[in-house]
């Protein structure tokens, strides 16, 4: 299910640099327009198969503050994200029913996606494959690889580009050679849905 904050607007001024990115091909408006939730739903549907996660995802599509609220509600950390996953807690009733939430910044993915140099579509679809996975249980803070390696793989499938893990990687040695890293950091999260209950005891990832 995709659920549209109320709150969300066309989104903040990008920096010159990254709009030229898009602008020259005389589609940059419509490239960085968030796509319809049915167009969306249609992805998470394909990419929950994929991933092999059974229950309910809801995606919240929401604003850069709210993710820092949620990020500092749930992790401890004082700044927006990109994403956040909230996996149900298994033990809780209907836990079969429900695999969790997502909480995506279309913000933070629009200034991403220009960064990058593709559409809105592509970078929200990045985001929710990759929360798809933390609900799944992946963690690449924790593993050694085997996120990244199913990432990859169902980015090939889903017909995706450069995912998360690789951007913070390349980011990360970038900043250890004086350069400066693109985009933001991918976590997990959680998400102040209708039924949290079942979903935030567990804290976002």
């Amino acid at each position: 299910m995709i659920l549209l904050d109320p709150d969300l607007k066309s989104g903040p001024p990008l920096k010159a640099d990254a709009a030229r990115r898009h602008a020259g091909s005389g589609t940059f408006r419509k490239a960085l327009t968030l796509p319809s939730a049915h167009a969306l739903s249609r992805f998470l549907s394909r990419a929950q198969a994929a991933v092999g996660l059974r229950g309910e995802v809801s995606v919240l599509l929401t604003t850069d503050a709210a993710l820092r609220r949620l990020n500092w509600q749930f992790r401890g950390k004082d700044k927006a994200t990109d994403v956040l996953s909230f996996p149900a807690e298994r033990s809780a009733p209907g836990a079969r029913k429900i695999a969790g939430d997502l909480a995506i910044s279309v913000e933070t993915a629009r200034r991403q996606a220009a960064e990058q140099g593709h559409g809105l579509s592509t970078e929200v679809k990045i985001l929710i494959l990759h929360g798809l996975l933390h609900l799944n249980g992946l963690d690449h803070e924790k593993d050694e690889g085997e996120m990244a390696r199913r990432e990859r793989a169902l980015r090939a499938r889903l017909g995706l580009e450069e995912g998360l893990i690789e951007r913070a990687e390349s980011g990360a040695s970038r900043k250890r050679r004086g350069g400066n890293p693109s985009g933001a950091f991918a976590a997990k999260h959680a998400a102040n849905f209708a039924q949290d209950g079942g979903n935030g005891t567990r804290g976002a990832r």
